[in-house]
């Protein structure tokens, strides 16, 4: 492939993606993917939840000849996707059990026109004479295999029906190019995917499942209840997911969280289809901030703004566990992760492990194996809750991953030592709060945040939202006091001169920082932080009735992220619009002229 045909490639995929996505760069490990894929090789990519996963493979799709099949188990993710690249000017279309046999055959007429460039399909789909037979006449360039780890029996999420996949692949008159996309594989998983799959020589990305924007917690509290109910008390406004794991949890958890005026919907399988919709939809349309659900609920789900995932319950699988903790962050802002351990949870899993197997439907041995590989699991899952460790470091570990010896400065174990916070760990929360607020404060305020007081001046500039607010609440006042000044004497702070001095982190901080909790060294403050509060009100009251308009989630028209950017830099024109992350061609064109007018009155601007 000569040097001048990669070159036009690269162009190309850099300017369809702010065309049609509105970014300027692609994040880490998303061009290579997408250049894999447009070199015809197969691709195996393990890349963690809130990575960009869909784009490595929507991008490829408008660049390469023929139809993209995307295969995805759930039907909100589905529809969501479809939503979301039809709002970008790309049209796309979903075969499911939601649409009539009518509906069905339109799409797939429509598909063979070249109408559409990407088909969402279920895997079950795949069996279909009446797919297959589209399917084996249609000029398929890529089939995207979705949560990949479905296909293992050793995923967290064994479905058989992705043992369809090979199959079908080779009947189609010509075989596609076919990539593996999944947030969360052990090398054993990865294996399995690659030979289950058939993937032809494929090139495997790892980019690391690392999310350091997320805090982990394990925590052992007398009363779960009033743990969570305190715990969402000091996060107002901001929107969660608890997991538990039985439907009784569910309901009375939930019934619990709204008696206390929580704005909370639950989820389970022992819903309707209607009732299990509306919660959802209630959720991601942003009209409840919390979510109780079974892991019934969850894969799929693209909700951005998710800033808490609290399990109730413990899991029954590590993988299972990052999966559904990952659903927080998205947007790439900071959010908890907080594990409710309990002895009996092991027995609980053990319980609802064994229960499964009694009813499984697979033959006697293929049960017993399932069950014996769920139990292992299990074991593993409890060892972590158990460990004393870098909670971080151990996740990673378990996925082959190898973390720094130090650990990660933001979990329950790098935080608290015998229910102490360690003098080193503290200085670095301080530095790090003090550097993310700009200097802007006093040593009085920096405690202020860390003791967790809320005050309207410091939530108006967003600092209620922060990892470190609240940080130190256990903590005297005093104490904390005493190690600012203690920082200041050994040169990691320093005051600002004035009637009113301020403090500020010092270079000494910064390459100390670096050195002993990297993912603390590179602190660009939230863009949430320095943005204008009431402008991203405004911005967020116009998206929430543009939505509803729609019939769309908020976050398909524009995302958290996006908003903030929006309410820092305050375009004014099409062209500086056009500038902001996440603001692609499509939508400026369909809503430049609205967001424009916000901002202008907001500066009181002609």
């Amino acid at each position: 492939m000569s040097e001048e045909y990669e070159v036009k490639r690269d162009n190309g995929a850099l300017k369809a993606l702010k065309s049609f996505f509105g970014y300027d760069s692609f994040r880490p490990g998303q061009k290579e993917v997408v250049d894999t894929i447009l070199s015809q090789r197969d691709v195996l990519a393990v890349m963690p939840t809130g990575s960009g996963k869909s784009i490595c493979y929507q991008l490829p799709a408008l660049m390469l000849s023929g139809i993209t099949v995307v295969v995805s188990p759930l039907i909100s993710l589905m529809r969501d996707q479809v939503a979301a690249l039809c709002a970008s000017g790309i049209r796309a279309a979903y075969i499911n059990s939601t649409l009539s046999a009518k509906q069905c055959s339109l799409a797939m007429a429509n598909a063979s026109r070249g109408e559409y460039k990407i088909i969402y399909v279920a895997p079950e789909r795949l069996e279909s004479p009446q797919f297959l037979g589209f399917a084996q006449k249609a000029d398929i360039s890529l089939v995207a295999i979705d949560e990949a780890h479905c296909v293992s029996q050793w995923g967290h999420d064994f479905r058989r029906s992705y043992l369809s996949i090979k199959d079908f692949v080779e009947s189609l008159k010509r075989r596609p190019i076919v990539a593996a996309f999944t947030a969360t594989a052990t090398v054993r998983v990865k294996e399995d995917i690659c030979k289950l799959l058939a993937l032809d020589d494929p090139v495997s990305f790892t980019t690391g499942y690392d999310r350091p924007e997320l805090y982990f917690g394990v925590e052992s509290v007398p009363d779960k209840e009033s743990y969570i109910i305190d715990f969402i008390g000091r996060r107002a406004h901001k929107a969660g997911i608890i997991y538990c794991a039985t439907r009784k949890n569910v309901d009375l958890l939930c019934e619990r969280l709204v008696f206390h005026g929580v704005s909370a919907v639950k989820y389970h399988a022992g819903l309707t289809e209607a009732e299990r919709n509306r919660a959802q939809d209630d959720f991601i349309y942003d009209r409840c901030r919390v979510i109780v659900a079974t892991n019934a609920f969850g894969m799929g789900i693209d909700k951005s703004n998710v800033s808490f995932v609290i399990h109730y319950n413990m899991p029954l699988s590590i993988e299972a566990y990052y999966q559904e903790a990952g659903r927080a962050g998205r947007d790439g802002m900071d959010a908890e992760c907080v594990l409710l351990y309990s002895y009996k949870d092991v027995k609980l899993g053990e319980y609802l492990i064994d229960i499964s197997a009694e009813y499984s439907e697979e033959k006697p041995e293929e049960a017993e194996k399932m069950r014996r590989i769920n139990r292992e699991k299990l074991v593993k899952m409890d060892i972590l809750c158990k460990d004393k460790d870098c909670v971080r470091a151990n996740i990673l570990a378990y996925f082959g991953e190898k973390y720094k010896d130090n650990g990660c400065g933001k979990c329950s174990s790098c935080l608290k030592k015998n229910n102490e916070i360690t003098l080193d760990s503290m200085k670095l929360i301080i530095g790090g709060l003090v550097y993310k607020t700009g200097g802007r404060y006093g040593a009085g305020a920096i405690v202020d945040i860390l003791s967790g007081k809320r005050t309207e001046k410091l939530a108006a500039r967003g600092y209620d939202r922060l990892f470190e607010f609240g940080a130190f609440k256990l903590h005297d006042k005093a104490s904390v006091r005493a190690i600012i000044e203690e920082m200041i004497s050994e040169g990691f702070l320093e005051r600002t001169q004035g009637d009113y001095p301020l403090v500020k982190v010092t270079e000494l901080f910064m390459r100390e920082s670096a050195k002993r909790a990297p993912e603390l060294g590179r602190f660009p403050a939230p863009k949430s932080v320095r943005a204008d509060q009431e402008l991203i009100a405004q911005i967020k009251g116009w998206r929430t009735k543009t939505a509803y308009k729609l019939g769309i989630p908020p976050y398909i028209i524009l995302t958290d992220l996006t908003v903030n950017m929006l309410a820092i830099d305050k375009p004014t024109d099409m062209l500086s619009l056009l500038k902001v992350r996440g603001i692609s061609e499509k939508k400026a064109e369909k809503y430049g002229k609205e967001i424009i007018n916000i901002i202008k009155k907001h500066k009181n601007m002609p």
